[in-house]
């Protein structure tokens, strides 16, 4: 009684997993490109350039993630009201001046709340 060998290897199911595993890569592959926040870099700026008539809201950002303009204290949940309120005062936009120790997430807290109040221009200073 002879024994038949096992000369082949059958890579049939091999294919098809790897087959599976391409489309599966080319349909979540556009789903990855997802969009970000949209940062122009600064170019430098020399002080004699910027023009002392500019009227620029300045809101500063302490390390506890407490909201100051002009030195008063504006609460979280009353910034984009706030903002809204002074958006038309300050037509050139706003600086946010942030403590280094500022946490990301309330520097972008106030970006939104600008954003939403109707501030197009924003730029961002470490003091």
């Amino acid at each position: 009684m002879a024994r038949d060998t096992f000369n082949e290897i059958n890579i049939t199911p091999l294919t098809d997993i790897f087959l599976v595993l391409l489309i599966i890569m080319m349909v979540i592959a556009p789903l990855l490109d997802q969009q970000g926040l949209n940062l122009t870099v600064p170019e430098m700026v020399e002080q004699e350039q910027v023009n002392e008539d500019t009227k620029i809201l300045t809101v500063n950002v302490t390390s506890d993630d407490k909201y100051f303009i002009d030195g008063e204290e504006i609460s979280a949940e009353n910034l984009e009201n706030t903002l809204k309120s002074l958006a038309k005062d300050y037509p050139d936009g706003m600086m946010i001046e942030t403590d280094g120790d500022a946490s990301h997430g309330g520097v972008v807290k106030l970006m939104d709340s600008a954003r939403n109040s109707g501030i197009t221009s924003i730029s961002v200073s470490e003091i």
